[in-house]
């Protein structure tokens, strides 16, 4: 079996400010990357934001992967990193908040199935006859996410210069230990979550970032079963207008608390080939 690219899209959360999502696919593997805003100014590793940095190191480790399971594909992504992280770096980290960090959601073909692996919060579905299988983690971290923005709405949400208490609080809870993403330290990628599933030739697979997935895991604007069906009708991009549509009618951010009014949305739409 192969992977036969439908479509994808990646669409910045403003103009103004350079898209930290990734996405691409090889013949078997596929792979999303959702950059982590940075919460300090560019300098760390150089001129370029750390967020996108680490979403450029990983996507050049992915597209040239050739690992033969899900496990070794992401401890391949994790090395590159490392090894990025000490070649590139200028100074050390003001602290843990400063540390690059992704999510990232992938899957790999083998004989047997579907292998899905994640770091983070992308998320995936699996089509198949018209069942849909979510495919990485439940919605749950969004929720969480909302209810934090919530609690700090006085102080302004939406807006892309971040008052003092939302940034700090951001920071809290930052690059802390435990976490498990795509980042420069390797406890972070230690242990990667993983799946398997059963898959045939004309079955369909989406990857999203939480920026897209935002449809349905915290707008609610479609369950997961309509939103690909919207998709398998009318595409990515105009799917991603009515995305984009919401967000601009929420622009104080009070109907769906969120610390950003749009975030970078990226989505990858493959048929499985025989």
């Amino acid at each position: 079996m192969h992977f036969d690219l439908l479509q994808s899209i990646s669409l910045a959360g403003a103009l103004s400010v350079p898209n930290d999502d990734r996405t691409g696919s090889a013949r078997a593997h596929a792979w999303v990357i959702d950059g982590a805003t940075d919460l300090g100014p560019p300098g760390l590793v150089g001129a370029q934001g750390g967020a996108a940095w680490l979403a450029s190191i990983a996507q050049a480790a992915f597209t040239a992967s050739t690992a033969e399971t899900i496990d070794t594909l992401y401890a391949g992504v994790a090395a590159q990193i490392l090894a990025a992280w000490e070649r590139d770096r200028t100074r050390d980290p003001e602290d843990r908040w400063e540390y690059p960090l992704a999510s990232s959601l992938a899957v790999r073909l083998d004989g047997e199935g579907l292998e899905i692996g994640w770091l983070g919060d992308c998320v995936g579905f699996h089509w198949s006859a018209g069942t849909v299988t979510r495919l990485g983690p439940q919605k749950e971290i969004r929720n969480s996410e909302a209810e934090r923005a919530a609690s700090l709405a006085e102080h302004g949400l939406g807006s892309p210069k971040r008052s003092a208490p939302i940034l700090a609080n951001l920071r809290s809870t930052r690059g802390r230990p435990g976490m498990r993403v795509l980042s420069v330290d390797p406890e972070h990628m230690a242990q990667v979550d993983s799946a398997r599933i059963a898959c045939a030739p004309g079955d369909e697979v989406l990857l999203m970032s939480d920026g897209y997935a935002a449809l349905i895991d915290s707008y609610a604007a479609y369950d997961d079963s309509a939103l690909i069906e919207a998709i398998r009708a009318r595409g990515l991009a105009a799917v991603g207008e009515e995305l984009r549509a919401i967000e601009q009618e929420d622009e104080a951010c009070t109907r769906f608390p969120r610390f950003k009014k749009s975030d970078d949305a990226t989505a990858l739409w493959l048929r499985i080939g025989g």
